[in-house]
């Protein structure tokens, strides 16, 4: 009997979690305007660990040249996932003058590791193919992130 209630507090609890999860997810986070060429971006801001680990998770759809920025505290070779994320992404790296080092197309719902190729500050995550489309690639500079929050 006690196991029975322990085990329905836990899924009760993880229930909770899930749903609280969700519920952030599809909230819109700030955003900041950036500039890719001609190509004008309204990225949602990712700058903490809580809101870089929940990304893009549960979204059903990203509107066109909307994104999300993710910035972090310190230059390194960041990884991303698509663990819970719904929607097929392309991720550009940049880096700190914001420059792109490279561009990785990620598939929904995959625990695969896309990692930067080089040092970044920064990813940029938008529909899939949206950087090709674009016709950018690695060495295209990204404008505007002198004005992002600093990464925590």
């Amino acid at each position: 009997m006690i196991l029975s209630m322990k085990r329905l507090l836990c899924l009760m609890l993880f229930a909770l979690a899930m749903t609280c999860n969700m519920a952030i997810a599809e909230t819109r986070l700030p955003t900041l305007q950036l500039m890719a060429g001609m190509h004008r971006i309204e990225a949602e801001i990712a700058a903490t660990p809580s809101l870089r680990g929940i990304g893009l998770m549960y979204r059903n759809s990203l509107p066109d040249n909307c994104g999300m920025l993710f910035v972090f505290p310190e230059a390194h070779a960041h990884c991303m996932w698509m663990h819970h994320t719904k929607i097929p992404l392309s991720a550009a790296f940049i880096d700190d003058q914001g420059i792109i080092v490279n561009i990785a197309d990620m598939q929904p719902d995959t625990d695969d590791y896309h990692c930067g190729a080089a040092s970044v500050h920064y990813v940029l995550e938008m529909q899939s193919g949206w950087f090709q489309e674009k016709g950018m690639a690695p060495g295209t500079c990204i404008k505007g992130l002198n004005k992002a929050p600093v990464g925590r």
